[in-house]
């Protein structure tokens, strides 16, 4: 066991980096290998790798540039004593503001004749909302600006409730903010505001079996823009551009899990549902299954928006389905035919077979998006339980969230 975690990361290189996608594709998916070196580290399949990244360098500029603070100023944080600039690349999220520093607002305005647009955005659900980038497509449904010319009357309307602030924040950051309302900060002052640097966790999508010394992901890397300026996720951004294949560290730490794990028993059937980056995992379970033999079938459920551009890993698949490792691999391709086609919907047209397979023991795996997709899912299998256990929805309910989940724990989730 190492000691390694996330305040004492292994600080590793990336090896490989390239894109999943096929062209023309709206999304950005990418492939990323790690080398684990002489760490001592070691995973299983199911279990998360911890990244640590640090701020966009041009947002950390803008910042200094905004506010007129001196990058070689001698700032102490959590980490010690470093440099303003080093302190707001590594130490602190600045990449997205907070409520705390909305809230502080209030302080820092003073009454003008000055009018500021307070356009606010409310985030409405995407089509293809299981996917790890989709929100970022969503086009901003504005409502009314604040009737009112004077800055301190409109922070206090934006700090009126939790979901004000919250609509708020969806399309701006710190600078932003800063320029909206032309206030100023000390660097003591905004680092006592700002929330702490927190590492990234991504499903590890490689067995270590079949990849010794080295960790997989796919990650879905998340890029858009807002009032003229290039916003993204923080990690997925450091690990696309900023490190790359560079050589350039980067620190690592692995996140074991408890629960979401193969069965013991080899010849256990399973089913997973992995659409979009949801597939991580179940690229690593396939591998694992594979090297471990046994003569459990193994099923998949895939989706994403169209074959052409989104068929990740699709050598592997095939070369899986012809040596006869993966017993059915089941598509739903969202955007190659008029009507929209989700996982669920694939569910429920083999809900006789899915069925059969519970009888049977069969384990159930889903990986992706909690807000909307995992719970679509859910409902499906309570659907399938009525349909084709003969079960009343009560006892359908209990059977799927009682007796799979919690009891018999074949029913497992890794859901974000």
């Amino acid at each position: 066991m190492s000691d390694w975690s996330s305040k004492n990361p292994y600080m590793t290189e990336i090896t490989e980096n390239f894109i999943l996608n096929g062209e023309g594709s709206r999304k950005e998916t990418r492939h990323i290998v790690f080398a684990l070196g002489d760490s001592g580290l070691d995973y299983k399949v199911g279990d998360a790798l911890g990244v640590l990244a640090e701020n966009p360098p041009h947002i950390v500029e803008e910042l200094l540039e905004v506010q007129g603070w001196n990058r070689d100023a001698t700032v102490t944080t959590h980490n010690g004593e470093r440099s303003l600039y080093d302190a707001l690349k590594k130490d602190f999220e600045v990449h997205m503001a907070n409520k705390k520093f909305v809230q502080s607002l209030a302080e820092k305005v003073v009454s003008s004749g000055m009018k500021i647009s307070m356009s606010i955005v409310s985030r409405t659900r995407n089509e293809d909302a299981w996917s790890a980038t989709a929100d970022q497509n969503i086009p901003p449904s504005l409502r009314p600006s604040v009737p009112s010319d004077d800055p301190a009357s409109q922070v206090e309307a934006i700090t009126a409730d939790t979901k004000a602030i919250e609509d708020y924040l969806w399309t701006r950051d710190y600078i932003d903010i800063m320029r909206e309302f032309d206030v100023k900060y000390s660097p003591e002052e905004f680092l006592e505001l700002a929330d702490r640097l927190k590492p990234r966790l991504y499903s590890i999508a490689s067995s270590h079996d079949a990849h010794p010394g080295f960790v997989e992901l796919t990650v879905g890397i998340v890029r858009f823009e807002y009032n003229g300026r290039a916003r993204g996720g923080l990690c997925t951004q450091f690990m696309a551009d900023e490190i790359d294949t560079s050589g350039a560290p980067i620190g690592v730490f692995m996140s074991p899990t408890k629960s979401f794990v193969l069965p013991e028993d080899t010849d256990t059937d399973i089913i997973m549902v992995g659409p979009g980056t949801g597939i991580a995992p179940f690229r690593a379970f396939m591998e694992q299954r594979v090297h471990d033999g046994g003569s459990g079938k193994n099923w998949l459920f895939f989706g994403d928006q169209s074959e052409k551009t989104e068929f990740y890993y699709k050598d592997e698949i095939e070369s899986w389905i012809d040596e006869g490792h993966m017993w059915r691999f089941t598509t739903a391709w969202s955007r190659d035919q008029e009507e929209k086609i989700y996982v669920q919907h694939r569910l429920k047209e083999h809900g006789a077979e899915v069925w059969e397979w519970f009888e049977r023991g069969a384990y159930f795996y889903i990986c992706g998006d909690k807000q909307y997709m995992a719970k679509d899912v859910h409902r499906a299998l309570i659907e399938i339980a009525m349909e084709h256990g003969g079960m009343s929805e009560d006892d359908a309910t209990h059977f799927i969230e009682k007796t799979m989940m919690r009891e018999e724990k074949r029913y497992l989730r890794d859901v974000y």
